[in-house]
C-alpha cells in the first residue's frame, strides 16, 4: 500500500432536470444506430447484385429498387460522417435518420410487392431504436409517420395497380405494431432513465462513503491493517505505521511477516482459533504495547481480515486524564469545603494571640497560623485549577504586559525594579488570557526573585520572535539553578524544594499555558541560573 491518495471531493448530485445520460453516451448510441442502418443498406445491395432476379426483392421495378438502396446506403454514409463531426446537433441527426429510413423502406417495400414484401418490418427496427435512444414521445411521431406512409403506399397500390382492399388489413396491423413498438420502447426508455438514475444516485453514495470510509482510517488513532488470507497488506493508516515502527510507508506487496513478524504470528494463532479474543503484544522495535483484534472479513469468494492496533499507552494515558479531571473536581470541592473551617481556626488564632501569652503558647499559636496560612495558599492552588477552563483569549503586546507585571511585583515584594530586565521588541503579538498571563509571568518572576541574587539584572526577561513564527519568552535568573535530579519533577503537583512552597505554582502555570495553546517548559544552562521559557502559539506533544 502506497502513500495514501490525495483527498478527492465526494461526487456532487445531478442538478434537477438534468440529463442523467453524457451527450457522449447519445452520440455513442446514434453511432451504433446508424451503422446498423449502413449494415441494411448494404446487405440489400449485396442481395441484389448476387442473387438478381432469383429473389422477389425489387421486382416490381428493379431499377427503383436499385437506386432507392443505393441512395439510403449514400445517405448512411454521409451521417455517419456528420456524426464524427456532431454536426448539426444531435436531435436533428436522428430526426434525418428517421425520415431516411421512412422514405427509404417505403419506397423499398413499395418496389418489392407492398405489404407482401414484408420488408415494412424494418422499420420496426428503426422504431425502437429511435425509441431507445431518444427517450422520448417524439418517437410516437415517428410511428405515425411510418403509418401514414404504408397506408399512402398502399392507398397507392389499389388506385394504380389494382391491389386488393383486404390487404389494408395487413397495412392496419402494420401500423398498430409501429405504434406499440414506439410505445414500449418509450416506455422502457423511461425505466432505463429511472434505473440509470438511480445507479448514479447509488454510486454517488457509495463514492462519498468511499471517501468517508477512507479519510476515518487514516484519521484514526488507532492502527488499521487490511491482509488477505495469505497475510498480504491491502491497506494500512500512518497509526498502524508508527506503532509497526517502519520508516517507510506501507506497500501493496508486503506482508505481515516482512513488516512484523509477531502480528504475523498472532495472525497466524488466530485463524487456527478465531475465537481468540483481544491479545496483548509488545512489537519489537518500537516497545509499544498493543491490542491486537482481527475481525474477519469474507466477500464473493475472498477471505481476509481487519487487525485493529489499539495503543496502550495512549489509552491508559487517556485514562489518566479522565482520573485527573475526576481527582481535580473532587479536590476543587474538598478545597472549597476546607476553606470555611479553615478561617475559623485563623480567626481564633488570632484572637487567642491578643491576650496575654507566655512564650510558648505563643510560639505554638505561631505554628499553627503559618501552617493554616499554607494550608490556605495549597487551597487557593488548588481553587485556580478550575481556571484553565475559563479561557477568554485577546490579542496583546507582549511588551508591556511584561513591563505591567514587573512593576507590579516589584511593588508587592518591595524590591528595586533594577532587579529586572526586560528585553522585548514592539512586534511580539500573543493571543492568551490576561488573568492568566499574569498569573504565570507573577509565578515564574516570583520564583526568579525568591533565587536570585537581588543585583541589578539578576533577573532577565527576554521575548523574540522564533524561525517558525512564533512569539518565545524567556525568564532566566543567576541564582544556583534546579538540580539533575529536581528537573524531571518540577511541573508535578505538590514537588517544591521551598519550606514553605506549595508544589502547586508550576504546575498551575504549565495547565494555564496549555489552555492558552502555549508551551512552558524548563530550558538547562550551561552557565548556571534557572531558566524558563514559554513558546505562545504551540502545543504539547502528549
Amino acid at each position: 500500500m502506497s502513500d495514501s491518495p490525495p483527498i478527492q471531493a465526494p461526487l456532487a448530485l445531478p442538478t434537477p432536470g438534468a440529463s442523467w445520460h453524457t451527450p457522449a453516451d447519445l452520440w455513442r448510441s446514434i453511432y451504433f444506430f446508424n451503422l446498423y442502418r449502413l449494415a441494411v443498406a448494404g446487405f440489400l445491395l449485396l442481395l441484389t447484385g448476387m442473387l438478381g432476379d432469383a429473389i422477389a426483392l425489387g421486382e416490381r421495378d428493379p431499377r427503383l429498387f436499385l437506386r432507392t438502396a443505393v441512395i439510403y446506403a449514400v445517405l448512411a454514409l454521409l451521417l455517419q460522417v456528420a456524426i464524427s463531426l456532431r454536426k448539426p446537433r444531435f436531435n436533428v441527426q436522428l430526426a434525418m435518420q428517421m425520415a431516411t429510413d421512412i422514405v427509404c423502406v417505403t419506397l423499398l417495400a413499395h418496389t418489392s410487392g407492398g405489404i407482401q414484401s414484408n420488408l415494412g418490418i424494418l422499420l420496426l427496427v428503426s422504431l425502437a431504436g429511435a425509441g431507445m435512444i431518444s427517450r422520448g414521445r417524439i418517437t410516437l411521431f415517428y410511428a405515425a409517420l411510418a403509418s401514414i406512409a404504408v397506408l399512402l403506399q398502399h392507398a397507392y397500390v389499389v388506385l394504380t395497380q389494382e391491389a386488393t382492399l383486404g390487404q389494408f388489413l395487413q397495412v392496419g396491423l402494420l401500423s398498430v405494431a409501429y405504434f406499440v413498438v414506439a410505445w414500449m420502447a418509450h416506455t422502457l426508455a423511461k425505466y432505463a432513465v429511472a434505473s440509470e438514475k438511480l445507479a448514479t444516485l447509488r454510486g454517488v453514495d457509495l463514492a462519498n462513503m468511499a471517501e468517508a470510509n477512507r479519510l476515518m482510517i487514516q484519521d484514526m488513532p488507532d492502527g488499521v491493517l487490511v491482509v488477505d488470507e495469505r497475510g498480504v497488506l491491502r491497506q494500512g493508516n500512518p497509526s498502524a505505521q508508527r506503532l509497526m515502527g517502519l520508516a517507510l510507508p506501507l506497500t501493496s506487496d508486503a506482508t505481515l511477516e516482512s513488516c512484523s513478524p509477531a502480528l504475523a504470528r498472532q495472525f497466524v494463532a488466530w485463524r487456527e482459533q478465531p475465537e481468540r479474543g483481544a491479545q496483548l503484544l509488545r512489537l519489537p522495535g518500537t516497545h509499544h504495547l498493543v491490542r491486537v483484534r482481527f475481525l474477519p472479513v469474507q466477500r464473493e469468494g475472498l477471505w481476509g481480515a481487519v487487525v485493529f492496533l489499539e495503543d496502550m499507552q495512549r489509552i491508559q494515558a487517556q485514562a489518566q486524564q479522565i482520573k485527573l479531571a475526576a481527582l481535580g473536581r473532587l479536590t476543587a470541592n474538598i478545597a472549597h469545603e476546607v476553606r470555611n473551617p479553615l478561617s475559623s481556626i485563623s480567626y481564633a488564632v488570632e484572637l487567642l494571640q491578643e491576650d496575654g501569652q507566655n512564650a510558648q503558647q505563643s510560639r505554638l499559636l505561631r505554628i499553627i497560623l503559618d501552617n493554616s496560612e499554607r494550608i490556605n495558599r495549597i487551597v487557593q492552588g488548588v481553587m485556580q485549577l478550575n481556571q484553565r477552563d475559563r479561557v477568554h483569549t485577546e490579542t496583546q503586546a507582549l511588551a508591556q504586559v511584561l513591563h505591567t507585571s514587573i512593576v507590579s511585583l516589584c511593588q508587592s515584594e518591595r524590591v528595586a525594579l533594577e532587579i529586572f530586565q526586560v528585553e522585548a521588541s514592539a512586534d511580539c503579538m500573543i493571543n492568551f488570557d490576561r488573568g492568566h498571563l499574569e498569573q504565570v509571568l507573577w509565578n515564574l518572576c516570583g520564583n526568579a526573585l525568591r533565587y536570585c541574587s537581588k543585583q541589578a539584572a539578576s533577573v532577565r526577561l527576554l521575548a523574540t520572535r522564533a524561525e517558525g513564527g512564533e512569539t518565545v519568552v524567556e525568564i532566566s535568573d543567576d541564582g544556583p539553578g534546579v538540580t539533575a535530579d529536581s528537573v524531571q519533577q518540577l511541573f508535578e503537583p505538590f514537588y517544591t524544594t521551598s519550606t514553605g512552597g506549595t508544589g502547586l505554582g508550576l504546575y498551575i502555570a504549565r495547565e494555564l499555558c496549555e489552555a492558552n495553546s502555549a508551551v512552558l517548559e524548563y530550558v538547562p544552562r550551561a552557565g548556571g541560573g534557572a531558566c524558563f521559557r514559554i513558546v505562545f502559539g504551540a502545543t504539547y506533544e502528549h
